[in-house]
C-alpha cells in the first residue's frame, strides 16, 4: 500500500459512489451494499437493532396493567412507527434484490429474496399489524408473531458468525472460545457482537437495580425484576466462566492452575466476582442470614463497563505514577483534620457540648469545613472558633485541592504521554510505506482509546508524509542523524560520490590537474582517492 492509501485507511471517509450509476444500482451501492466501506449500510444495520430490542421491551412492558393501560396510547403508535420502519425496509430490500449478490444471478431474483429466510422472518414481523387493520376478526393470538421481529438481529448474526467459523477454521474449542471473549485477530465481529452482548445487559441490570429501589414501580415489577436478574446473573456467570476457561490461550495465563489462578484474582476478574455474588449467597445463605441488604451491591455490574474503555486503564496508569505524590498530600489532609477537629473540640466544647462532645465527633465538622462544604448542622458559636474556622476553610481550599489537580494535570500528561507513543508507532509502521490490516486495526483501536478525532488521524498522517519526504532527501538531515541510519549512510555516501564525479566533469580539467599536483593541497591518499573515484586510474591491488 502507498503512504497516499493509508490515510484513506486509517480515516473514516464517504464512500466513492459514482452519480453515473442507474438508480438502482446507485441506490443499493449506498443503503444496502455491505462491500463499501462509508455508506449507511452499517448505520440502517445499527438503527435497525436497536428498533427491534426496542419492540421487544414494549411486548414486555404490554402484559403489565399497571404500565400498558395508562399508556395504551403510545404503545400504539409506536407500534404503527415500528411497522413503517420494518414495511419500508422489507420493500427497499425487494426493490434492491436485483443488486445483491445472493439474489442477482437467479433468473427471478426478488422472488427468490421472497422466499429467503431472512424475507420470511421479516414478513412474519409486520404480518400481525396489517393483518389487524383489514381482516375483520379477532386477531389477537396473532400478536404473539411480533416476538420474531427478534430474528431480524439474525441478519447481523448470521454474517458474523459465518466470519468466526472462517477465520477460526482449524483451531480448538478452547482457541475458539477465546477468540470469542478475549480482543484477537480470529474475533472479528462476533468478538465485537458478544461485547456488546455484555454490556447491554449491565446497562439493563443497573437500571433495574435503581428501579427497583423505587416502592411503586417494585410493587408492579417485582417477579419482572427477579427473572430479568436471574437472567442477567446467568449471563454474567457464563462470561466468567468461559474467561477462566479460555485464559490459557492469553499471554502470561498459560498455565492450567496458576494462569486460571492469576485471572481469578485480577481486577477485572474481582469486579466480575463481585457482580454475581450477591445474588447466590442471597440464594444460598437467606436461611441462615437476611442477605437482601446485598442487593444493592448489585450496583457493582456497572465496574464491569471499565473492562470496555480505555479511560481507566489511562486513569489506572496516572493513579500508580503519581501515588506516592497522591500518599503525600493524603497524609497532610490527614494531620489537617486531626488538628482542626482537635482545636474545634477546644474551642467549643465548653459552648456546644452536645455538638462538639469529643475529638472523634468533632472529625465530621472538620471535614466538610476543610472541604468547603459547609452543610450547617455543625457550626462554631464562639469568636475564637469562627475565626479558626475561616483560617482553616481558606486553606483548605487548597489543600484538598492537591489531589484533583495532581489526578487532572497527571491524566492529561499520560493522554499526551500515549498519543505521543502513538505517533511514534505510527512513523514506524509508515517507514516503508506499507500498513497491513492487523495495524491499520491497532492504529485505529488505539486512537478510539485517546480520544482522536479524524482530524488528530490526519494531522499524524501528514506529518508522517513529510517525515517520508525528509527521509527521501537525507542531504539535508544533520550528520548524526544520518549516521544513526545505515541505509542513510549508504544513500548520503552515495550522493557524495555523485557530487564528487559532477566536481570533476564541470572542472577544467588542465587547471584541476595541476593543483592537484601541487604538493601542498592533496596528500598522496587523497589524490589517489579522488582519481580512483572518477575513474582517472585504477584501483590499487
Amino acid at each position: 500500500m502507498e503512504i497516499k492509501n493509508i490515510e484513506a485507511q486509517l480515516l473514516k471517509h464517504e464512500a466513492e459512489i459514482s452519480s453515473d450509476l442507474p438508480f438502482r444500482k446507485w441506490l443499493y451501492a449506498w443503503l444496502l451494499d455491505p462491500h463499501i466501506e462509508g455508506n449507511y449500510q452499517k448505520t440502517i444495520e445499527h438503527w435497525i437493532g436497536l428498533l427491534i430490542v426496542a419492540n421487544l421491551f414494549a411486548l414486555v412492558f404490554e402484559h403489565i396493567p399497571a404500565i400498558y393501560e395508562p399508556n395504551q396510547f403510545w404503545f400504539h403508535y409506536f407500534d404503527v412507527a415500528s411497522v413503517i420502519v420494518f414495511s419500508i425496509e422489507y420493500i427497499l430490500r425487494l426493490y434492491l434484490a436485483p443488486e445483491d449478490d445472493e439474489f442477482k444471478k437467479h433468473r427471478f431474483s426478488r422472488l427468490r429474496y421472497v422466499s429467503s429466510p431472512f424475507a420470511l422472518i421479516d414478513l412474519i414481523a409486520i404480518l400481525p399489524f396489517f393483518l389487524q387493520a383489514f381482516v375483520s376478526i379477532d386477531l389477537r393470538f396473532l400478536r404473539f408473531l411480533r416476538l420474531l421481529r427478534i430474528l431480524k438481529l439474525f441478519r447481523v448474526l448470521i454474517p458474523a458468525v459465518k466470519e468466526f467459523r472462517k477465520a477460526n477454521q482449524g483451531r480448538t474449542f478452547r482457541q475458539k472460545v477465546h477468540a470469542l471473549v478475549f480482543p484477537s485477530e480470529f474475533g472479528g465481529e462476533l468478538h465485537h457482537i458478544f461485547d456488546t452482548f455484555i454490556v447491554i445487559w449491565v446497562v439493563i441490570s443497573v437500571i433495574a437495580v435503581v428501579l427497583e429501589s423505587v416502592h411503586s414501580i417494585h410493587y408492579l415489577l417485582n417477579l419482572e425484576f427477579l427473572i430479568l436478574d436471574a437472567i442477567a446473573v446467568s449471563v454474567f456467570t457464563m462470561e466468567y466462566l468461559l474467561r477462566l476457561y479460555c485464559c490459557v490461550e492469553e499471554p502470561g495465563y498459560q498455565k492450567a492452575v496458576a494462569g486460571r489462578l492469576k485471572l481469578a484474582k485480577s481486577t477485572s476478574s474481582i469486579i466480575d466476582l463481585l457482580a454475581i455474588a450477591p445474588f447466590f449467597l442471597e440464594v444460598f445463605l437467606h436461611h441462615l442470614f437476611d442477605l437482601r441488604f446485598m442487593r444493592v451491591f448489585r450496583l457493582l455490574r456497572l465496574l464491569k463497563l471499565t473492562r470496555y474503555t480505555g479511560a481507566t486503564q489511562s486513569l489506572s496508569k496516572v493513579v500508580a505514577r503519581e501515588w506516592p505524590v497522591m500518599a503525600a498530600s493524603a497524609f497532610i489532609m490527614l494531620l489537617l483534620v486531626v488538628m482542626t477537629a482537635s482545636l474545634g473540640y477546644l474551642f467549643e466544647h465548653e459552648a456546644q457540648p452536645e455538638k462538639f462532645e469529643n475529638i472523634p465527633q468533632s472529625i465530621y465538622w472538620a471535614v466538610i469545613t476543610l472541604a468547603s462544604v459547609g452543610y450547617g448542622d455543625i457550626s462554631p458559636v464562639t469568636p475564637a472558633g469562627r475565626a479558626m474556622t475561616i483560617v482553616l476553610a481558606l486553606i483548605g481550599i487548597g489543600i484538598f485541592a492537591i489531589p484533583a489537580a495532581l489526578l487532572s494535570a497527571a491524566f492529561a500528561d499520560q493522554l499526551k504521554s500515549d498519543r505521543e507513543a502513538l505517533v511514534n508507532t505510527i512513523y514506524e509502521m509508515l517507514a516503508d510505506g506499507h500498513i497491513d490490516e492487523e495495524e491499520a486495526e491497532f492504529i485505529k483501536s488505539e486512537s478510539k482509546r485517546l480520544h482522536l478525532t479524524d482530524d488528530d488521524l490526519r494531522r499524524l498522517v501528514d506529518k508522517a508524509k513529510k517525515e517520508r519526504e525528509l527521509m527521501d532527501d537525507v542531504s539535508i538531515l544533520p550528520l548524526h542523524k544520518i549516521a544513526s541510519n545505515p541505509e542513510h549512510t549508504i544513500e548520503h555516501f552515495k550522493y557524495l560520490l555523485g557530487q564528487i564525479r559532477q566536481l570533476n566533469l564541470l572542472a577544467d580539467q588542465e587547471q584541476l590537474n595541476e593543483t592537484l599536483d601541487k604538493p601542498d593541497r592533496l596528500t598522496s591518499s587523497d589524490k589517489q582517492l579522488w582519481r580512483l573515484i572518477n575513474r582517472q586510474e585504477a584501483p590499487p591491488t
